[in-house]
């Protein structure tokens, strides 16, 4: 698997964001018509510190790439985003540094409108990311919130090895298509009604940053550096 980009920084942490957006170019409808869906990929951003520690993010089995874009082949050709749809989207971390590491995951999810400013009116809780392996990721309840889902793996994750998956499918809720405002304008006889979508104009976004710590002095390390107490036991890490 190939290198990405590395830093010099801070030698116990390394970090990893990743900008996972798909967008929704939309426009008001006429007469209860529901608006048209289509999607796009957005570039990522990567920050890695200090040669011995890597972390990449890795979907649907290749390397997150800078040149590529991530949600690479979401759509197959011609193919329209469809509300309630799971499609794949299958993410996992990688090991790319020499040394062992304990790694976490930070994800956010938002909806930006067409002046890429945040859209408060749609949930993010309607962007669904299927969590899976539980039994090997953790998901913090207590620094996760609507927006933020914070998972750490329970295990020590050794130079050049892949953890299990975290995420295997994406789907945008089809209740997005129940949020609607409808006018009303008479003139004579006529009565138009004009329905219009929410999610017109808006697109939703994704972003994951991977973390990952140092095994020497595992604890302390990632106190310091997350500011989260864990406890480390025979290379198992539990959340005090």
């Amino acid at each position: 698997m190939k290198k990405i980009k590395k830093i010099l920084a801070s030698p116990v942490t390394t970090a990893a964001a990743f900008v996972l957006a798909a967008g929704l170019l939309l426009f008001s409808s006429i007469g209860g018509a529901r608006a048209a869906l289509t999607y796009f990929s957005e570039d990522y951003a990567a920050n890695i510190q200090l040669h011995e520690i890597g972390v990449t993010l890795v979907e649907n089995g290749h390397e997150a790439s800078g040149t590529d874009g991530l949600l690479q082949g979401l759509l197959g050709e011609g193919e329209s985003l469809k509300l309630g749809t799971a499609y794949r989207e299958e993410l996992s971390v990688y090991n790319s540094g020499v040394i062992n590491e304990y790694v976490r995951v930070n994800i956010h999810k938002y909806w930006l409108d067409e002046n890429g400013q945040k859209l408060p009116t749609l949930s993010p809780e309607l962007i669904e990311l299927n969590l899976v392996n539980q039994d090997s990721w953790i998901l913090d309840q207590d620094a996760s919130t609507e927006e933020r889902m914070v998972l750490y793996y329970n295990r020590l994750l050794n130079s050049q090895t892949e953890t299990p998956l975290f995420a295997d499918s994406l789907t945008i809720s089809d209740k997005v298509a129940s949020r609607v405002s409808e006018t009303r304008e008479t003139s004579g006889i006529y009565t138009t009604i004009t329905t219009v979508y929410e999610y017109d104009g808006a697109r939703f976004c994704i972003e994951a940053k991977v973390d990952g710590v140092q095994e020497h002095n595992a604890q302390d390390a990632i106190w310091s550096s997350w500011g989260r107490r864990v406890t480390v036991s025979d290379g198992v890490l539990s959340l005090n």
